[in-house]
């Protein structure tokens, strides 16, 4: 795999072919570089007449840079002139012409070598990568009429009953109807601790049972399954390179035309100016175009750019591997790297910051209303809801609703519902939705979400929803704080009081509370504009649908991949998929180990380049040196690439 190709296609020349023609082809590559190394052994021991040393070292060559010298051709007929192949082949050539042979034959000895070393620590790296990607389901056992066999995922649609035995893999997402078990979560959130499973909870494909059997039914086509998304969103992720990618992909663009051109000046300048009288004082010896010529294939052998564009797009492709056995899925190299500069992170509050498990704590009833009549009319009221907090309010009433008590019903976003109960007019949301339809009510303070409940433009009381902080948040926010993120808040549609609360256990520095979904975008497009800096980078975290629209707009979107809904994970640039904040601290510790590790093999490869370049100008260096310089320094930068992954 040359330079160029890993540049302009970052998987492997192999990924795509059988595995049987995969082996046929490396056993084929391994039989020419070993009778080519065989004749190079021979041709160097033993000393025979010039004719038969070329002859030789030519079949040789012919065996070890066949494919170098064809890659070199065809790309030429493809407008790709100035690649490492064009480079070592010109450089070769040329070696043979002044009859410099064994260094020319060792010159694609090495290389060869070095590349299929190169090859392999690149397979190795995209292995360990794709191991995490090997949660991809084989069958599914679909049950019909009392009977299961085994069928492809796709097969299976929504609604469908599957059996899941002890050991096999989820194949697709779903609810437990029958069966309890523990199922291992570590190929989703990167966590190796089981997690129970009972009747009615959520499965999501990638996990695995470990213990008992279940039934589940699907929920989820394949398409649109978790392990789809997340291989989906991995296999993206390659396409979107980061800035660094990009500098140095135009970096090798110009470079190796000019160094070409450099090695076309070294051979022939030196030597056009020595027969100048007014130079000729300039030179101690009598300069000679093969001496020249010599210097100038040493400086194209040196000058190749390897190192640089397969070592850090590999550095790149490993910080997202560590990141999603992290449990965090990056969008792109280029998400990865804009995390190294994460000014302002803005939090959601209810799922993000908070469990989201909400539960009902008080009912405050008014007006000569009953707790009960309040509960029951804001159960009924928010039937037709799959908000959290009405889910809340039905669980604590219990009782089963007819779908005829309901005559109307709308629900207002970001403020509540009206609904038409047995003959009364009900409104069930928050303080902006009394003072939207002209309510009289007191003014009323409580740690928790209020839940304001009017029968027939009655204030009938409140009911107060309380919501748990995660255990690791407080913990994720003094960290990021740590890791020099400037500024902390949060973006809430819940009430002034509670956002307050939450804000002042957390430690952050501003909230934004009783906010529509249009006003979260509002509210960020002023900290964009008051930004002193373009590389202030600011990220905002959330899960709901009414996230989207923000998660979109920020410079980093973050959606919580667990409970988050399907329009934030895909809005969003980097996703948690164990929706815990402490999460990010580590996807930015896995960005700036990445940023430093690319950086060394920037500064490395360069500065050994540009030292052999001035040996090689100044006579200093030969062929041997410039094969360190190419295909050991490339070696090196690529293994130092690999550390990521630790």
């Amino acid at each position: 795999m040359t330079a160029n190709e890993y540049n302009t296609n970052p998987k492997c020349d192999r990924c795509d072919i059988g595995e049987d023609k995969k082996k046929f082809v490396m056993k084929r590559e391994f039989i020419m570089l070993y009778l080519g190394t065989l004749l190079y052994i021979v041709a160097l021991i033993i000393r025979f007449p010039l004719w038969i040393s070329f002859s030789l070292f030519l079949t040789s060559y012919a065996f070890i840079g066949r494919d170098i010298i064809w890659k070199a051709v065809k790309n030429i007929f493809h407008a790709k002139v100035f690649d490492e192949s064009f480079l070592i082949t010109v450089a070769t050539i040329g070696a043979f012409a002044i009859k410099q042979f064994p260094e020319a034959v060792a010159v694609v000895l090495f290389f060869k070598i070095g590349e299929m070393l190169e090859d392999k620590v690149v397979d190795r790296s995209r292995r360990s990568i794709k191991s995490l990607l090997e949660i991809r389901p084989e069958y599914a056992n679909l049950k019909i009429n009392g009977k299961t066999r085994k069928v492809d995922p796709k097969e299976v649609n929504v609604g469908d009953v599957i059996v899941i035995k002890p050991g096999e893999k989820v194949p697709l997402d779903g609810i437990v109807r029958d069966g309890y078990s523990m199922v291992d979560t570590s190929a989703l959130t990167g966590e190796s601790i089981p997690r129970s499973i009972k009747p009615n909870d959520e499965v999501l494909s990638g996990m695995i049972n470990k213990t008992g059997l279940l039934t589940v039914q699907v929920t989820k086509i394949f398409s649109e399954s978790t392990v789809s998304k997340i291989l989906d969103l991995v296999e993206k992720a390659e396409s979107k390179k980061s800035p660094t990618e990009k500098f140095i992909s135009k970096f090798a663009k110009y470079y190796t035309p000019s160094v070409v051109f450099g090695a076309i000046a070294l051979a022939f300048v030196p030597v056009v100016l020595y027969h100048i009288p007014i130079f000729t004082q300039m030179f101690v010896h009598e300069e000679t175009f093969s001496e020249w010529l010599y210097r100038a294939l040493i400086f194209l052998v040196i000058s190749c750019p390897c190192a640089l564009v397969i070592s850090i797009p590999l550095g790149f492709f490993g910080g997202i591997g560590a990141s999603s056995r992290r449990g965090v899925l990056v969008k792109g190299s280029n998400y990865l790297e804009a995390l190294n500069n994460l000014h302002t992170i803005v939090w959601d509050k209810t799922g993000t910051l908070t469990k989201g498990i909400f539960k009902v704590a008080q009912i405050i009833s008014k007006n000569d209303f009953s707790k009960d009549e309040v509960l029951k009319m804001a159960a009924i009221a928010e039937s037709q809801s799959n908000h959290p907090i009405a889910l809340s309010i039905l669980e604590a009433f219990g009782g089963e609703i007819e779908e005829n008590e309901v005559e109307a019903y709308e629900e207002i976003p970001g403020y509540g519902v009206k609904a038409e109960v047995k003959g009364h007019h009900v409104l069930v949301g928050n303080d902006k939705l009394l003072h939207r339809e002209n309510i009289e009510h007191d003014v009323c303070y409580a740690e928790g979400t209020m839940v304001h409940v009017v029968i027939d433009n009655k204030d009938a009381g409140y009911i107060i929803i309380s919501d748990e902080i995660k255990d690791d948040a407080v913990d994720a926010i003094q960290k990021l704080k740590d890791a020099g993120v400037k500024r902390q808040i949060i973006f809430t549609g819940d009430s002034e009081e509670v956002t307050k609360v939450i804000s002042r256990r957390l430690s952050l520095d501003e909230y934004f509370a009783e906010l529509l979904p249009q006003q979260k975008v509002e509210k960020l497009e002023e900290l964009i504009d008051r930004k002193r800096k373009n590389t202030d980078l600011i990220a905002f975290v959330g899960d709901g649908i009414n996230d989207a629209p923000v998660l979109m707009r920020s410079d980093i979107g973050i959606a919580m991949g667990a409970l988050g809904s399907d329009a934030a994970i895909e809005a969003s640039d980097i996703v948690l998929m164990t929706d815990e904040p402490s999460r990010l601290h580590e996807a930015v510790q896995i960005a700036r180990r990445t940023r430093w590790i690319v950086w060394q093999n920037i500064s490395f490869a360069l500065g050994v380049k540009g030292v052999f370049l001035t040996m090689g100008i100044l006579g200093m260096a030969t062929m041997w040196e410039a094969v360190f310089a190419d295909v050991g320094v490339a070696l090196i930068a690529i293994l130092n690439s690999t550390r990521v992954l630790k």
